[in-house]
Parts: C-alpha cells; structure tokens; sequence
C-alpha cells in the first residue's frame, strides 16, 4: 500500500502505483481536506458570487445559482463534461489518475468533503477503474471531459473495470459494498479540474520509456560486441571533460557492461579499424542527452504530480477562494514533448546498429546475420520494421505544445495541448521496445557468430535471457513470434533484471 503525503510523493511511488500498488491518503491530511470543506459552506453562506461554487462555468461564469440548485449544478457538469470518445484508456494510467487526484484533493485546497476522499480510496483499494475515454482533453481548463469520465463513474454513472469486467458504475460499486457519491457544492468542479489525465499519461510514457531506455544499453553494448568494436570511446576521461550527468552516466553503464569481455580482448591489438561508426561510439553522448532530457520531464512530473491543479482554490485561513489558471497544463506539454524526443533517439540511433549489423561491410558480420545468406534472408525484414518504427515515431514526436486552439466561446482561448502530447507516449514506447527487440535479437545472433569467444558476464547473462526465448536463427523462420518474445523481455523488464546490472534511470 502506497500511503500518499500530499506534496512530497516520490517518483518511485507513482511508478508503483502505475504498475498497480494501492494507495491511500496519509492521515495527517485530514485535517486541511475537513477545514478547505467548512471553508466552502463558510462562502456559501455570504451569498456572494464565487465561480464554480454558485456560478455557471466557463462562458457561463456570470450565471448565478441559487442555493436550492447547488447539488444539481456540480451534479450537471459532471454530466455535461464526460463527452470524450476513443478508446478506453489504460489501466496503469487510469489507476494514476484516481491517485493523482487523491493527493491534489489532500492538500485541502479544494473544498472537497471526507466522503469524496474516501471514495477515490476505497476505488483504488478495489481497483475500481473508471472507463475514461482517451480523447477529449486540450489540456487547459483541467482535463476535463477525462476527469469528468471519472466523476461520472464515481456518481454511479457510466462504466467501471472491475476483477476484468466493465460493468455499469453503479453495480460495479455495489458489488464492492459501496454507494454513488452525492457531490457537494464545489466537488464536482473540484473533481473535473486539473491535470490528472495527462500527468498521469506522461508518467506512463516516462515510466515506459526508462524500462526501453536501460534495455536499450545492453543491447547497444551487445551491438558493440558483436560488430566486435572499441570500449575506448566509453573512458571516463572522455565524458568527464564534457561534462554532461546523463553523459557520464552512460559511458560508465557501457564500460563495465563490457569489462572482462573475451570479445573484446580478441581485437584489442592490431585492430585496423581506427574509429567506430557513430551509432557505437557516440552511444554515451546520444543517450545520455535523452537521460537528461528524460531526468529533467521526471523532475517537472514530479512537481505537477505533487502540485494542486484545481480552480478556484480555497484558502481556509481567510475563507477566500481565489481564481487562477493552475488548471493549464503547460507544464506537462512541455515534459510529454521532451520525453518524445528522447524516446525518438533512442530508438534512431538503436535502428542504426541494427542497420550496421545485418551490413557485412560494415560488421564483418554474414550478410543480414545468417549463416546462409541468399537462401535465408535472416534480418532483412526486421531492420526494415525497425525502420518503420523509428519514421512513425518521429512523426509523432512534433511538439504538441506549439499548439493551440480556442474554446468555451473564447473564454479558454490558450491551451496545452498536454493531452495529446502525453497521450502518445505509450505507443511511442511501445515502438521503441519493438526496435530495442530486434536489436537485442540481432546482436545475440552476432555474438553467436563469435563462438566460442564470450562478452562479460552480465552481457552474457543477457543474452542467456534472449536465448532462453529464443534460439539462435540457423535458416529462416516465421520470425514475427521471435521479435513478440524479445520485445516482452524489454517490456517487463525482464533483460535488465537477468543482467543483473544496476543501470541509470530517470531518478538522478
């Protein structure tokens, strides 16, 4: 069970509840979340005009509420709200999102009472799941339409994931003893405001992308063993007087991920070759740019993750409630760009080495990794599926922040667009781990060629992995289960844990 601390969660706590841990509030938050709710019938009861709480929304800002129809309002643009189409999303994101919310209510800025708290909790401790759809956002005004799929849910409304089965909300909450929420003033806007869709999408995507990113450094030193080429340009010295963290970081992952290598030992002397191609020798600077490009959207995720992004916000102390714009998920647009990116070169320059390997001139290698080449293709096809991978990504790894566009009649006339540059991430990972896999399978292969002649021991344990899930290619065979299986190991996880190597990941 993760127990949350508004405003100090770890990094590591999100990664655990995205890859399914429970979670639940700290109780020291209780306090602040009751008086925020006191705070709200305190204003309530002044009969001034405050948005959201007896104001319309939006446009409609100007619009007073009676006291009489307050729960009908929050109830209303619950209803009104949840108009996202597309698919489901996720469940690691969705399961993100209720925790996300949860902590962002704890701080007690909100306005929301206990029950709502313990709502969300009792969700998450059951794993209830709202069904979100996964487009509708523009990421300003909050996600709306997403949060607005999730409140409906907690309303009794729409649908629930629950034990593997979408079920109407309502039974889905009954089965798990528990009953709809009936909002209070405020809560339902308090609900619907924030960035909870596409933090939780772009920690996601970052959580994702650092499993492809340490994978991705054994199998470009596996690359390197196989197209039998120089540790040389991994000395510390070098990376050092540049100067760059994620850098040194690299340089120092792949120097002692190949120490001890007989491969390397077997041409360290009299070696013709004077410098390798770049998408060896140049895998520290490459690399190590992303990780700290991916190190520094960590650190922003981290801050919003922990941050309050609702509007307007109750001040308990003054019994004020202030409009702002912490709903605009600027911030989060701009992390979900730079971790496109990064996934993007990781990718790039891990095609390049599986390019130069199926390359004779250039590996020294059989020509497309087969013993037989002409009657066998070998890797022809999945250097090319590679590729593809690598332009797909790169097409959608143009900035979504440079975009904007008006909504509400112009009153949001500036948004984010974080929800579209998060919500790519996922199946920009996914690409990458598909090229990472054949890369892990094509330098196994030639590694293969260099037998009896073994890497280090960590390489070898790696490629132990692959080949416990795949044998070495002999003649050519429906090669599509192979490359499923390896990228399975990057995925899960799976190469980097049989290595048996502590790599560098998006915490410094």
């Amino acid at each position: 069970m993760i127990v949350l601390i508004p405003g100090q969660v770890p990094l590591a706590d999100w990664r655990a509840i995205y890859r399914g841990a429970p979670a639940k509030l700290h109780a020291s938050a209780a306090p602040r979340i009751a008086e925020s709710a006191a705070a709200v019938a305190r204003i309530i009861a002044r009969h001034e005009p405050v948005y959201g709480i007896n104001t319309g929304f939006g446009k409609l800002a100007s619009v007073r509420i009676g006291d009489a129809d307050l729960a009908t309002l929050q109830r209303n643009i619950v209803l009104s709200h949840a108009a996202g189409v597309g698919a489901p999303s996720p469940a690691g994101v969705v399961r993100l999102m209720l925790a996300l919310k949860l902590a962002s209510l704890g701080v007690g800025a909100s306005g929301v009472r206990p029950e709502t708290i313990a709502l969300l909790e009792a969700m998450l401790a059951n794993d209830l799941l709202p069904v979100i759809p996964c487009q509708g956002s523009v990421g300003a005004s909050g996600d709306l339409a997403p949060l607005a799929h999730m409140a409906a849910a907690m309303i009794g409304e729409g649908e629930m994931a629950a034990n593997g089965e979408t079920l109407p909300a309502a039974e889905a909450l009954a089965r798990a003893g528990l009953s709809p929420l009936e909002l209070g003033p405020k809560e339902g806007l308090a609900l619907l405001n924030g960035t909870q869709f596409s933090t939780a999408n772009a920690l996601g995507g970052l959580f994702e992308t650092e499993r492809v990113f340490q994978a991705a450094l054994i199998t470009g030193a596996l690359s390197t063993e196989a197209a039998k080429g120089s540790d040389a340009p991994f000395d510390a010295r070098i990376h050092v007087l540049r100067g760059h963290a994620g850098q040194i970081a690299v340089g120092d992952a792949l120097r002692d991920l190949m120490a001890g290598s007989a491969i390397r030992a077997s041409h360290r002397e009299n070696d013709p070759r004077v410098q390798d191609p770049y998408c060896l020798r140049c895998q520290p600077q490459v690399m190590g740019a992303a990780l700290d490009v991916l190190r520094q959207a960590a650190a922003t995720l981290t801050t919003e993750a922990n941050g309050v992004s609702d509007n307007p916000l109750i001040f308990p102390e003054t019994d004020e409630a202030l409009s702002g714009g912490n709903f605009h998920a600027e911030p989060v647009a701009f992390a979900a760009d730079m971790i496109a990116l990064a996934i993007c070169e990781i990718g790039n320059i891990a095609e390049r080495r599986i390019a130069m390997l199926v390359d004779p001139a250039l590996s020294g290698l059989p020509a497309f990794l087969t013993p037989r080449p002409g009657l066998n293709s070998g890797f022809m096809i999945p250097q090319v599926t590679a590729a593809a991978l690598v332009s797909e990504n790169k097409q959608r790894a143009y900035p979504a922040s440079v975009d904007s566009i008006p909504t509400s009649a112009n009153q949001e006339d500036h948004v984010s667009m974080a929800a579209h540059g998060s919500r790519r991430l996922l199946a920009m990972a996914a690409n990458a781990a598909n090229i990472i896999g054949i890369e892990a399978l094509a330098a196994a292969q030639g590694c293969d060629f260099h037998t009896p002649l073994a890497s280090s021991a960590a390489l070898e344990a790696a490629r132990a992995a692959i080949r416990g899930e795949v044998p070495t290619l002999d003649n050519d065979r429906h090669f599509a289960p192979d490359m499923e299986k390896a990228t399975a190991l990057i995925s899960s996880g799976a190469l980097v844990t049989a290595s048996g190597f502590a790599l560098p990941g998006v915490v410094a």
